[in-house]
């Protein structure tokens, strides 16, 4: 879909102009907050399979050799602040603003059948799972064994949800999805 592309790298350059010195300002924090770069940089399955660098915000440092989300993580987290960076993925190509949400090795690379339909699409910023499982730290943290719950029951769900908007997507459909989202995030900043 051309018109998808373009939306794309319209959006991406809007925000990027925008919210530039705000992703700058919280790479800065992020930085002083986990003593190190402030940018986390990491290997996500794409489209087709193959893997591309994401970019985020760092929001975990390492305390007493163990990783631990600090309060500025949290927050950057909580709000989705630690995505903005990838809209830089946008940009170039890695990624779309409505897809998939990227996923780490294991996972969409290893789908099967009519599922690995999903794997044509780019991944995005936004999807319905995306919307549904906003939460998701929190729906796992209340697991006795999250890596299971989340194997078992969130994974399966995303993989039906994808692959219904692989068969169902279209401009109009992303454009309400990007909608939903930003009252699924301006009601999380209200509570």
């Amino acid at each position: 879909m051309f018109a998808k592309r373009l939306f794309d790298i319209f959006v991406s350059i809007a925000v990027l102009f925008f919210f530039g010195w705000t992703i700058v300002l919280f790479w800065i924090l992020a930085a002083i907050d986990t003593r190190s770069n402030g940018l986390f940089l990491q290997k996500r399955v794409g489209r087709f399979a193959k893997f591309y660098t994401i970019f985020k915000l760092r929001s975990m440092r390492w305390e007493n050799a163990k990783p631990i989300v600090s309060s500025f993580g949290k927050f950057i987290r909580r709000y989705k602040i630690d995505e903005l960076p990838q809209f830089l993925n946008v940009l170039i190509g890695d990624m779309s603003l409505v897809g998939p949400r990227p996923d780490i090795a294991g996972y969409y690379d290893k789908l099967e059948g009519d599922d690995r339909k999903i794997l044509e699409l780019r991944p995005g910023l936004t999807s319905l799972a995306a919307i549904k499982y906003a939460n998701e730290d929190a729906i796992l943290e209340s697991q006795p064994n999250p890596l299971r719950y989340n194997d078992e029951v969130l994974f399966p769900d995303k993989v039906k949800m994808n692959l219904d908007y692989y068969y169902n997507r279209s401009f109009f459909g992303d454009i309400r999805l990007l909608v939903r989202t930003f009252f699924k995030f301006a009601s999380n900043t209200t509570t």
